[in-house]
């Protein structure tokens, strides 16, 4: 479960590195900034979260968002 900005982005670099993906390389794919990649996976609380997603779906993930005490289907 995502709780923080941290905990995105600890997902996302666990899931670029399953893919063999430097941080400028995964940048270079997504078309954002190699800083944008640095500070999303250091979860920088003020990341653009637009551009989170976007890179989120390179790596073929998708965040849903669920009400409280409730369970993902």
């Amino acid at each position: 479960m995502i709780k923080t900005a941290k905990d995105l982005g600890i997902l996302i670099k666990q899931h670029r590195k399953k893919m063999k993906l430097s941080q400028a390389d995964f940048a270079g794919i997504c078309g954002v900034g190699n800083r944008f990649i640095v500070d999303l996976e250091a979860g920088k609380p003020t990341i653009q979260f637009d551009k989170a997603l976007y890179v989120a779906g390179n790596l073929g993930l998708a965040i849903c968002v669920i009400k409280k005490g409730e369970e993902a289907l």
